[in-house]
């Protein structure tokens, strides 16, 4: 667990640090897509999850 955390949080910098400089280029890419399969690994999942569908909840019920 504490390898995985570490993992995530590395790769999350890295990811970060390619936005600020760069802007994405395919090797960045590759970084932000292992970062997520990380992610998806953790305890945090499930709250991130379950955020991503309250804001899509949220924004379904915005009517024109």
């Amino acid at each position: 667990m504490v390898l995985s955390i570490s993992g995530v949080l590395l790769l999350g910098v890295i990811a970060f640090l390619f936005f600020r400089k760069d802007g994405m280029k395919l090797s960045h890419a590759v970084v932000c897509a292992l970062f997520g399969f990380y992610l998806a690994g953790t305890a945090a999942a499930p709250h991130i999850t379950a955020g991503g569908n309250s804001v899509a909840g949220m924004l379904s019920d915005i009517s024109f």
